[in-house]
Protein backbone atom coordinates (compact mmCIF):
# COMPACT_ATOMS: atom_id res chain seq x y z
CA UNK A 1 0.00 0.00 0.00
CA UNK A 2 1.42 3.40 -0.99
CA UNK A 3 1.84 6.10 1.62
CA UNK A 4 -0.55 9.04 1.48
CA UNK A 5 0.86 12.08 -0.32
CA UNK A 6 2.28 14.64 2.09
CA UNK A 7 2.78 18.36 1.45
CA UNK A 8 3.24 21.76 3.05
CA UNK A 9 1.13 24.62 1.75
CA UNK A 10 1.53 28.34 2.29
CA UNK A 11 -1.88 29.94 1.87
CA UNK A 12 -2.70 33.65 1.76
CA UNK A 13 -6.37 34.31 2.46
CA UNK A 14 -8.10 37.56 1.57
CA UNK A 15 -11.63 38.75 2.20
CA UNK A 16 -13.33 39.09 5.58
CA UNK A 17 -10.70 37.02 7.35
CA UNK A 18 -9.56 39.18 10.26
CA UNK A 19 -11.58 39.95 13.41
CA UNK A 20 -13.83 36.94 12.73
CA UNK A 21 -11.95 34.24 14.67
CA UNK A 22 -10.20 32.90 11.58
CA UNK A 23 -6.91 31.98 13.27
CA UNK A 24 -8.48 30.06 16.14
CA UNK A 25 -10.96 28.38 13.82
CA UNK A 26 -8.04 27.22 11.66
CA UNK A 27 -6.27 25.98 14.79
CA UNK A 28 -9.26 23.96 16.01
CA UNK A 29 -9.93 22.52 12.54
CA UNK A 30 -6.27 21.60 11.85
CA UNK A 31 -5.67 19.65 15.06
CA UNK A 32 -8.06 16.72 14.48
CA UNK A 33 -6.71 16.46 10.92
CA UNK A 34 -3.20 15.93 12.38
CA UNK A 35 -1.81 18.90 10.48
CA UNK A 36 1.21 20.86 11.64
CA UNK A 37 2.01 24.50 10.95
CA UNK A 38 0.81 27.93 11.95
CA UNK A 39 -1.56 30.76 11.08
CA UNK A 40 -1.19 34.54 11.57
CA UNK A 41 -2.75 37.87 10.64
CA UNK A 42 -0.88 40.11 8.21
CA UNK A 43 -0.82 43.92 8.52
CA UNK A 44 -2.56 44.30 5.13
CA UNK A 45 -5.75 42.52 6.31
CA UNK A 46 -4.95 39.07 4.89
CA UNK A 47 -4.27 35.90 6.86
CA UNK A 48 -1.22 33.74 6.18
CA UNK A 49 -1.15 30.04 6.98
CA UNK A 50 1.42 27.31 6.56
CA UNK A 51 -0.04 23.83 6.98
CA UNK A 52 1.62 20.46 6.54
CA UNK A 53 0.28 16.94 6.37
CA UNK A 54 -1.65 14.69 4.04
CA UNK A 55 -2.86 16.39 0.88
CA UNK A 56 -6.42 15.15 1.46
CA UNK A 57 -6.35 16.63 4.99
CA UNK A 58 -5.01 19.93 3.67
CA UNK A 59 -7.86 20.08 1.16
CA UNK A 60 -10.36 19.22 3.88
CA UNK A 61 -9.04 22.08 6.05
CA UNK A 62 -9.54 24.59 3.22
CA UNK A 63 -13.06 23.31 2.55
CA UNK A 64 -13.96 23.52 6.23
CA UNK A 65 -12.58 27.06 6.54
CA UNK A 66 -14.51 28.15 3.45
CA UNK A 67 -17.75 26.73 4.89
CA UNK A 68 -17.60 28.73 8.14
CA UNK A 69 -20.52 31.20 8.26
CA UNK A 70 -18.50 33.96 9.96
CA UNK A 71 -15.53 33.77 7.59
CA UNK A 72 -15.80 35.12 4.04
CA UNK A 73 -12.79 34.05 1.95
CA UNK A 74 -12.70 35.92 -1.35
CA UNK A 75 -9.39 34.46 -2.51
CA UNK A 76 -6.93 31.82 -1.32
CA UNK A 77 -3.50 31.83 -2.94
CA UNK A 78 -1.90 28.40 -2.42
CA UNK A 79 1.80 27.69 -2.86
CA UNK A 80 3.47 24.35 -2.17
CA UNK A 81 6.64 24.90 -0.14
CA UNK A 82 9.30 22.61 1.36
CA UNK A 83 8.16 20.47 4.28
CA UNK A 84 9.49 21.01 7.80
CA UNK A 85 10.48 17.61 9.19
CA UNK A 86 10.91 18.68 12.84
CA UNK A 87 7.63 20.57 13.21
CA UNK A 88 5.07 19.33 15.75
CA UNK A 89 1.58 20.70 16.28
CA UNK A 90 -0.36 23.60 14.81
CA UNK A 91 -0.25 27.03 16.43
CA UNK A 92 -1.61 30.54 16.22
CA UNK A 93 1.10 33.13 15.74
CA UNK A 94 0.52 36.56 17.24
CA UNK A 95 2.25 38.74 14.68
Amino acid sequence: MAAAAQARWRVLFSGQVQHVGFRYTAYYLARPLYLTGWVRNLPDGRVEMEAQGGVSQLRKLLIQLKSQPHIHIEHAEIEEIPQVAWERGFRVRGE
